[in-house]
């Protein structure tokens, strides 16, 4: 009985000690922290540089991370956040994974046969993987494996794409390729070099049949400089691409791939068209022509010189009355 009571005691005396101490040093959390939370993804995927949702919010409050830092969220989330603090939040891009391969790895040769754990990274520790470009992707799909949101999927021959729907730009696939073939570009840009080989052009076709060989025929003919060869390889900057394609149309090997082609019917390169009743004469879509194609006064209609027009689209985006169009109708 005595020493039930003594521990009984010692017991309460150490449970009052506890509440009394937690009552002394706690520190009131912000409430803001638990709404920033709330309009976050969840995703908890890292692209932020914090461990997860929560981590990143409390960050935002106190001022140490960017209101723009969650990837994933993207312009909404930020504006969200921007609402909950009391500040502007700045313009924010898109961004999703590209994959600079296009070497349909059932096709490409081998050095040996790889009989070891299905894993880039395992396969890159025999010397430097068993495919013979040593530039390509090796098509064990680490990048599959580290997506947590199943953006990327194989193709028939066996290589790798990003559904740029679902890819949110978290960058888990760039740290996952030992190859460091995977970046992160804008999602508004249309034109990509599928390949990241810096050998010379008869060495690239000896081993993949769809490697750029650095002939420069892209270079030469993209209207605004943004693409150019360093090292034998062809590479775009995004930042002055306008995803006109001109360069995917001379592209001997096919490696640099336009998701807009479909635009031009039957493969024909066509500009567009303004539509003389809806065009309103505003000027933005001659403001906005990075090849100067496009001529009208104010408040009049405008045209568009088939000769100077290299069908980027931009027109056609800049537009507010939908009064450009690709067909004409």
């Amino acid at each position: 009985m005595t020493a039930a009571l003594v521990l009984g005691l010692l017991g309460l005396l150490l449970g009052l000690a506890l509440a009394m101490a937690s009552k002394a040093f706690y520190v009131e959390k912000d409430a803001r922290i638990e709404k920033v939370e709330a309009v976050l993804p969840q995703a908890n995927c890292g692209a932020c540089g914090y461990a997860g949702c929560a981590a990143f919010a409390e960050a935002v409050v106190k001022g140490e991370a960017d209101i723009n830092g969650c990837i994933p969220g993207g312009g909404d989330t930020a504006s969200a956040i921007a609402g909950i603090l009391g500040k502007k939040a700045g313009k924010t891009e898109k961004k999703v994974a590209i994959v600079h391969c296009h070497g349909p790895v059932s096709e490409m040769k081998n050095k040996f046969e790889y009989q070891g754990i299905a894993d880039c990274n395992a396969a890159m520790l025999l010397h430097g993987g068993d495919s013979d470009c040593i530039y390509g992707c090796l098509g064990y799909y680490s990048c599959i494996e580290a997506c947590p949101f199943d953006a990327i999927d194989v193709t028939e021959k066996g290589g790798v794409r990003v559904n740029e729907e679902k890819c949110v730009g978290c960058g888990a696939c760039i740290e996952a390729c030992p190859k460091h073939i995977i970046e992160l570009k804008p999602a508004s840009k249309q034109v990509d070099v599928l390949c990241s080989s810096k050998d010379k052009g008869a060495d690239v076709m000896k081993i993949c049949k769809v490697g750029c060989i650095g002939c420069k025929k892209c270079e030469k003919i993209c209207p605004v400089d943004a693409i150019k060869v360093h090292d034998q390889l062809a590479v775009i900057d995004y930042g002055l691409c306008i995803s006109c394609g001109k360069c995917a149309e001379v592209c001997p090997t096919h490696v640099i791939h336009d998701r807009l082609a479909s635009r031009f019917a039957e493969g024909k390169r066509t500009p567009p068209v303004i539509s003389s009743e809806k065009c309103i004469g505003c000027t933005l879509c001659a403001k906005s022509c990075p090849v100067q194609a496009i001529s009208g006064a104010v408040k009049e209609i405008h045209e568009i010189d088939p000769g100077k027009c290299v069908s980027c689209g931009i027109c056609v985006d800049k537009c507010p009355k939908d009064a450009i169009l690709w067909d004409g109708n």
